[in-house]
């Protein structure tokens, strides 16, 4: 605990430069991406489209994507399928000077998951000090925060923010976060202690270290399955003239390590480390990184499909094909653009030949779209990837075509 206290208060004294976020105040809905120059993605939630009505002290909004697809896997078809893949509603309001609440509520496939993807209680003590408590998405990468559908003209999330982050990655803690703007630099910081992983990360139907089966607790909103908190921190820096970069840390003991007062395990850590970046270029080209490591203790007793160290990232690069009035939408726009991904499930090697582990798996996607508005977009991407087994058997070929919308509301 030690640790803990000492690590989180040095960032504090070293980071702690940040500006209080304004509390929304306008009485009209308004677009989310209007001003992105002083935006970092600890920004995300506030960017956001809300609808204030009259008096109320409440602003609401939400988001919504669905999808139809086609996908065959080495000449084997599974047809066509339709998919509601979200429902997103969000709710914010000013309690008081300085005091704001905010929450994002989803539900996947229809219902079959409802999920509090974040409520978190702000309070402002000073214009460079910020608390922060309740259910908060971990400040890790670039996409864990900044995951509304409508933003990104892919259909599937990064292969590497889902499964090696895992996003959407959210736990109950509490910290402190801010931002400093000075001419054309924008800075950054989150720090937190929350809650964090449990043993399935190493024991879980995959039958592989996973991170995205260590975060599905339904107890994790109500104690820690190690008892000991986890850090995230993530430090952002913006210039309006080229772009942001970010580098952020998660690290904590995930199992579960004493019992009744009894120590029954030693104490075994997780880490992610991401760096993440994003630029644009003469207002018609977007670029968005991200790479991720995880570091995981795992008990010398488990087999070697369960790696220690895992890696993957993904690089979107989008192009602005026209925008200009089409019809009756002042605005619109139509996008070209690729996503290449990586994702590295065991980086180890196996101890009897020395040979490569290659449970990984990589893909490409080119895609379309057009967006009437900027809350709005039509998709269509076809999806390539190839998948290696632990034994680095010949790969499993993928081909999805996909064609789908998402709009914010």
């Amino acid at each position: 605990m030690k640790i803990y206290t000492f690590t989180y208060s040095l960032l504090v004294l070293l980071l702690c430069t940040a500006l209080n976020l304004r509390a929304q105040s306008d009485s009209t809905k308004k677009t989310s991406f209007a001003d992105t120059t002083s935006k970092l993605n600890m920004d995300a939630a506030k960017n956001r489209p809300y609808l204030f009505s009259g008096k109320s002290p409440i602003a609401i909004g939400g988001y919504v994507e669905a999808n139809t697809q086609f996908t065959q896997t080495d000449g084997i078809n599974d047809g066509y399928s339709f998919q509601f893949r979200r429902l997103t509603l969000f709710f914010s309001t000013v309690i008081a000077k300085k005091i704001r609440f905010m929450s994002e509520l989803e539900f996947e496939d229809g219902t079959k998951e409802i999920n509090i993807e974040s409520a978190t209680f702000d309070m402002e003590f000073h214009p460079l000090l910020n608390l922060r408590g309740g259910i908060i998405l971990n400040p890790i990468g670039a996409f864990n925060q900044n995951h509304d559908g409508p933003r990104w003209d892919f259909i599937d999330r990064p292969i590497s923010s889902t499964t090696i982050i895992p996003a959407t990655l959210s736990n109950v803690g509490f910290g402190l976060h801010g931002k400093q703007i000075s001419n054309n630099w924008v800075l950054g910081y989150e720090l937190y202690l929350t809650n964090g992983f449990d043993d399935k990360i190493i024991s879980n139907s995959e039958n592989r270290t996973s991170l995205a089966a260590g975060k599905i607790n339904p107890e994790k909103f109500e104690e820690s399955n190690s008892g000991l908190p986890m850090f995230s921190g993530k430090l952002g820096v913006r210039n309006r003239n080229i772009g942001e970069i970010g580098i952020s840390l998660v690290s904590g003991v995930y199992n579960k390590w004493v019992v009744d007062g009894l120590e029954i395990d030693e104490k075994r850590n997780c880490s992610i480390l991401a760096f993440d970046f994003n630029t644009s270029f003469s207002n018609k080209i977007n670029i968005t990184g991200e790479i991720a490591k995880v570091m995981v203790d795992v008990p010398e007793n488990y087999t070697q499909q369960y790696g220690s160290e895992q890696y993957g990232g993904y690089l979107d690069i989008i192009y602005t094909i026209l925008q200009k009035k089409i019809m009756d939408w002042e605005n619109a726009k139509l996008n070209a653009g690729i996503r290449m991904e990586y994702a590295d499930y065991n980086s180890g090697t196996f101890k009897e030949t020395g040979e490569k582990i290659s449970d990984e798996l990589w893909s490409i996607v080119p895609t379309i779209a057009f967006r009437p508005v900027g809350n709005t977009v039509l998709r269509f991407n076809y999806r390539y990837q190839e998948q290696k087994d632990l034994l680095g058997n010949p790969s499993a070929k993928t081909a999805i075509w996909q064609f789908g919308f998402s709009t914010y509301f």
